[in-house]
């Protein structure tokens, strides 16, 4: 009897140092803006997720004149009802004790995410194809992936080099990176007009670590919070990462991948509107710093005829035969039927039903009415959807 005694002292520190380990899925340090919206995205996009703030609260800083969307602009709604300020206004009242009150309250509702307060890393170094931090309470943390937030300690620790990191884009139709947006809308000298691309938070020499540039943006957080659980959820390096999904998982949590100032999320026509805009198919305009898509505005056919021809082969042959400078709802519907195999008189019943309930269009479903910007969007998205045709890195469209 007497020997199994000597066991149980072995069976407590065994138990003990198993849960002095902690492994989430993503591990975040900081206690800023773009540290607590990365934390937010992964938890809310189903990983486990612990954020360590090195203090004992969230330092948020002001929030400046972006086109908030996603993981920000719900941060300002809880701001607004915390002040019970009418979400109409536009500014918002903000002090830094509020900001911590409202996410500290929002963190702690989250379900996969673990704050720890008050306590520092002390030691950080790479273990396989993750990470081991040691705290100072302790616990050591090994994450799959960690998210950087431009901790020039953590560079120095890890071995990153951060010389090549890059900042901001200026939105360009004539560089196709922006199709690989995953973060935009930052105010720059006055202008949203801005995207940060996916492979711009990722380093080459560096696997499973997603490098934010901006510490001061949430807009560049939440979405290297979507990279680092895309790699954590499906269990792949951040090398592998699927931009389609990342974007579309962006999406589904309402952020703007195109800065469109003039279209906002309680738009029926929203996701139709970025996803088609996003690859260019449909043009937006930039007006004093701000990008118009107008999307209103009727469609010919100099300005669609391009850009089908580059995603479609059969677009070629159809526009070859489509004389006519407009395009009309009909013309919209045949070119959807020739280049996306469908059955003509199928989909024109079923859109006839959808026009004014689905789409929520105040026009009437008219065939030979010239189409706007905003009908195209909808019928491209749900019929033949640009936005699934495979682009590089760099933008460019593989056929």
């Amino acid at each position: 009897m007497k020997r199994y005694l000597f066991l149980f002292p072995i069976l407590i520190l065994s138990a003990q140092l198993k849960a002095q380990t902690l492994k989430p899925d993503v591990f975040v340090v900081g206690n800023g803006n773009a540290a607590v919206a990365a934390a937010i995205q992964a938890a809310e996009s189903n990983v486990k997720t612990i954020l360590l703030l090195q203090s004992g609260g969230f330092d948020i800083e002001p929030i400046g004149k972006d086109l908030h969307s996603g993981v920000q602009a719900v941060f300002l709604k809880k701001l607004k009802a915390f002040q019970k300020q009418s979400d109409s206004i536009i500014e918002v009242k903000f002090d830094k004790q509020t900001a911590n009150e409202v996410l500290t309250k929002w963190t702690d509702s989250i379900k996969n995410l673990t704050v720890i307060k008050n306590v520092l890393w002390v030691k950080a170094d790479r273990s396989g194809k993750g990470w081991v931090f040691k705290l100072s309470d302790g616990k050591t943390v090994r994450p799959e992936v960690f998210i950087n937030v431009s901790d020039q300690k953590l560079n120095a620790a890890l071995k990153i080099d951060a010389a090549n990191t890059t900042s901001w884009n200026k939105f360009d139709y004539q560089n196709p990176i922006y199709k690989t947006s995953v973060a935009t809308g930052k105010n720059i000298d006055g202008s949203t007009s801005s995207i940060y691309s996916l492979y711009q938070f990722l380093m080459p020499t560096q696997e499973n670590l997603v490098y934010v540039a901006d510490p001061s943006s949430m807009l560049m957080g939440q979405s290297a919070g979507a990279i680092a659980a895309y790699a954590g959820f499906f269990n792949m390096k951040t090398s592998e990462s699927n931009l389609k999904k990342i974007q579309g998982e962006l999406i589904a949590f309402n952020t703007n991948l195109m800065p469109f100032t003039d279209v906002g999320v309680k738009d029926t026509n929203w996701k139709a509107i970025q996803l088609v805009g996003l690859t260019g198919v449909l043009k937006a305009e930039e007006v004093n710093g701000k990008l118009i898509f107008n999307a209103e505005k009727l469609v010919s056919t100099t300005d669609i005829r391009q850009p089908m021809k580059d995603h479609y082969y059969k677009a070629q042959i159809w526009f070859d035969d489509h004389k006519s400078d407009i395009i009309t709802i009909g013309d919209a519907l045949d070119l959807i039927r020739y280049v996306g195999n469908k059955d003509l008189a199928t989909m024109r019943k079923e859109i006839d039903k959808k026009w004014k309930t689905t789409y929520d269009f105040s026009s009437d479903f008219k065939v030979e009415r010239q189409i706007s910007k905003r009908e195209l969007a909808a019928l491209l998205q749900d019929y033949m959807p640009p936005f699934n045709v495979t682009i590089d890195k760099t933008g460019k469209i593989l056929r």
